[in-house]
C-alpha cells in the first residue's frame, strides 16, 4: 500500500530538510521501500519555507508542496493534505522536528492490528510547563466528556486508514478531535507511546490563547458527536425544560395569590412584586426561544448542503498537479458550481 505522509507547517524552513530525508530514509530502511509520498502544505509561511519545500520536490519525486494564500490553520492545513494525497494509509505530523519519524513503523503496525485510527502518546514530553500542564487538564476533560480512554488527544503524530479521513470533514480547529471524530463514526482506535524531541529550531505557533478556544472546541465536538444530526434533542430537551420549570412557578405563584384572597390575608402575594413570577417568564421565553431553534437547526441539517473547503491555495509544485486526476485538479469554485449545475439538471429532469 502507499503511504502519504501529510506535514502542516507554520515557518519551519530550518527543520524542512533534515525532516524529510529522516522519512525518506526509514521508508528505505524499516518498510522496504514501500510506495510513499510527503507532501508539505506551507500554511502562510513568511520565513522562506515555500522556497524549501519547492527545492526539495525538485530533487525528491516523493515529495510534494502545497502553498496556502495565508495561514489558515491546522485544520485546514490537514484537509487540504488528504484532499491531495493518494495513499491507503496516512500519516501526519509535525514539521519540527519533535516527531520522531522512526515510530511510523510502529503506528503503521498498530492499523495491521485492525484499528483505524492510531493516535501518539508523548509519555515523555519536552515542551515548556505553560504547554504541558493545560495540556493534562485538556486531556483528563476531554476523556470524560468523550468517554475515549486517550492520553494526548493533541499529539500530531496520528497514523489512519484512508476511508476514515473520507468521512470526516476538518474545520475551525478540530484537528485535535479526530479521533473523537473517528469513534463517533464507528472506527476503531488506538494509542501507541511514541518518542518525542526537544524543539531545535524555530518557536512553538501555540501560547495561552489555545486553552479557551480548546475548551469552546470541546463544546462543539461534544455537541457534533452526539447531536449533529438530532440538535432538537438537545435544544427542544433544554427548552422543554425550561417551560416546564417555568409553568410550575407560575403555577405555583399563581395558586399562592389566588389562596391568599380567599382566605383574606392582611399580606396577600402581588405577583408584580415577586422576583420569582419574572424568573418563571424569563424561563419560558427562554424555552419557547430555544424550541425555536431547535426547529431551525433540524431543517438546517435536513437541507444541508456541501460545504466549500475552508482554504484557499496559491499554487502547488508541478508533480502534485500532474499526478491528480481530472476531477480532482479542478478548482473548489468549479466543483462547487458543479454540483449545483448537476442537482439542477436532475431537478429539471425529474419535473
Amino acid at each position: 500500500m502507499m503511504l502519504s505522509v501529510v506535514i502542516p507547517l507554520l515557518n519551519e524552513r530550518d527543520s524542512l530538510e533534515e525532516l524529510v530525508a529522516k522519512i525518506l530514509d526509514v521508508n528505505r530502511l524499516q518498510r522496504n521501500q514501500d510506495p510513499i509520498e510527503i507532501l508539505l502544505i506551507d500554511d502562510g509561511s513568511s520565513d522562506g519555507s515555500w522556497d524549501v519545500i519547492e527545492s526539495l520536490a525538485g530533487r525528491h519525486p516523493e515529495v510534494m508542496g502545497l502553498r496556502f494564500r495565508r495561514n489558515f490553520g491546522k485544520a485546514a492545513a490537514l484537509s487540504a493534505g488528504f484532499a491531495n494525497t493518494h495513499g491507503e494509509l496516512l500519516v501526519t505530523m509535525d514539521a519540527d522536528l519533535q516527531d520522531d519519524p522512526n515510530e511510523i513503523p510502529r503506528l503503521l503496525g498498530k492499523l495491521d492490528e485492525g484499528f483505524d485510527v492510531v493516535s501518539g502518546w508523548k509519555q515523555t514530553r519536552y515542551d515548556p510547563w505553560h504547554k504541558r500542564w493545560p495540556s493534562l487538564v485538556f486531556n483528563a476533560i476531554l476523556r470524560s466528556f468523550t468517554k475515549l480512554e486517550l492520553h494526548d488527544f493533541n499529539c500530531g503524530l496520528k497514523a489512519y486508514r484512508r476511508r476514515v479521513v473520507e468521512e470526516i470533514d476538518l474545520f475551525g480547529e478540530m484537528h485535535r478531535f479526530i479521533p473523537v471524530l473517528a469513534a463517533a463514526r464507528g472506527f476503531r482506535v488506538a494509542e501507541l507511546p511514541v518518542q518525542h524531541h526537544a524543539r531545535m529550531h524555530g518557536a512553538s505557533k501555540y501560547g495561552w490563547s489555545r486553552i479557551p478556544k480548546g475548551f469552546m472546541d470541546l463544546l462543539t465536538v461534544v455537541f457534533l458527536t452526539r447531536f449533529r444530526y438530532r440538535p432538537q434533542h438537545l435544544l427542544g430537551g433544554l427548552g422543554g425544560a425550561a417551560c416546564a420549570l417555568g409553568a410550575v412557578l407560575l403555577i405555583l405563584l399563581s395558586a399562592a395569590w389566588v389562596w391568599t384572597r380567599l382566605l383574606q390575608y392582611e399580606h396577600p402575594v402581588h405577583l408584580h412584586e415577586r422576583a420569582l413570577f419574572y424568573f418563571a417568564i424569563l424561563l419560558l421565553l427562554v424555552g419557547l426561544q430555544l424550541l425555536g431553534v431547535g426547529l431551525l437547526a433540524e431543517l438546517v441539517v435536513a437541507n444541508s448542503t456541501m460545504r466549500r473547503p475552508p482554504y484557499s491555495v496559491a499554487g502547488t509544485t508541478s508533480r502534485l498537479g500532474d499526478s491528480r486526476p481530472e476531477e480532482s485538479r479542478l478548482s473548489d469554485t468549479e466543483k462547487h458550481r458543479n454540483h449545483h449545475s448537476t442537482r439542477g439538471s436532475a431537478d429539471e429532469t425529474s419535473n
